[in-house]
């Protein structure tokens, strides 16, 4: 007995996601086809895209494109920037590729510190500015940016991992305000510990067994869900929503607008 593929339902363009051949990257491509996207998987490792878009093709019916990049190669970057200003059927971008570390400042190496924010932050950045006018042309596009909650409890892993998304968090904040009057949505996942190779990457593999670690399946779920619900940023592992609401409203009632220094800083300099 044979088996076909199901009859696509009605294609809602195509989803590019980078870092897309295992772990976070992977579960996007699998939710997003069964929406009903049509995908284009970047990553390094072509043997595990490609065993990804043939399951993908088999189960959904979607056209998945697999693309071998290095987005840490100048070169192969220039690639994926050229093919989102060129593919008019990409809809979303979901910048999930990076890489992080879990060592002090002084026993990191410098230059790995510096391939790190070549990945999580320059790569990003460019992929997003190549979408970016595309997207504001046509009135519509969602761009997806995976940060993690490192980007607010900086002290907890590597201070450049933990910097590189602050960034990611920070950007999504300015691009919220540059984009979203030209009908581009915007959203900024922030990650907890969830169970994927970057704790084996980074030595400590028995965290993806922990109790406290979330599942990359209930990850992205959540945060496809938080999209749908119209979220700017989404953690999933926070239960107290209104703690962020909180937050947020702290931080942008900051009045930073004084042509004089603070009080307590006048007095210290008059004594």
């Amino acid at each position: 007995m044979t088996t076909s593929a199901p009859a696509p339902i009605s294609s809602k363009g195509t989803a590019l996601v980078t870092g897309a051949s295992t772990g976070i990257g992977a579960i996007y491509a699998d939710r997003l086809a069964r929406r009903g996207y049509d995908l284009i998987l970047v990553a390094r490792n072509q043997s595990r895209l490609d065993t990804l878009a043939e399951r993908l093709r088999a189960e959904t019916g979607r056209t998945v494109t697999p693309l071998a990049a290095d987005l840490s190669s100048k070169s192969d970057l220039a690639r994926i920037e050229a093919l989102l200003k060129q593919d008019d059927s990409i809809t979303v971008l979901v910048n999930n590729a990076g890489v992080g570390a879990v060592a002090p400042l002084q026993a990191a190496n410098v230059d790995e510190m510096e391939s790190m924010i070549d990945l999580n932050v320059t790569a990003l950045t460019r992929l997003t500015y190549a979408i970016g006018p595309v997207f504001s042309a046509k009135g519509s596009g969602t761009i997806i940016n995976i940060s993690s909650v490192v980007g607010i409890a900086a002290e907890v892993l590597n201070g450049v991992y933990s910097a590189s998304k602050a960034y990611v968090l920070a950007f999504g904040h300015s691009l919220q305000r540059d984009l979203a009057s030209k009908g581009v949505r915007i959203q900024t996942v922030l990650p907890a510990a969830t169970a994927t190779e970057f704790w084996d990457v980074a030595g400590y593999a028995a965290q993806k067994a922990s109790p406290t670690t979330m599942s990359a399946q209930d990850l992205v779920d959540a945060a496809l869900a938080g999209l749908d619900q119209g979220e700017l940023v989404t953690i999933p592992t926070l239960h107290e929503g209104e703690d962020w609401t909180r937050w947020e409203a702290d931080r942008r009632s900051f009045k930073f607008s004084n042509a004089k220094p603070a009080p307590r800083y006048l007095a210290a300099v008059e004594a």
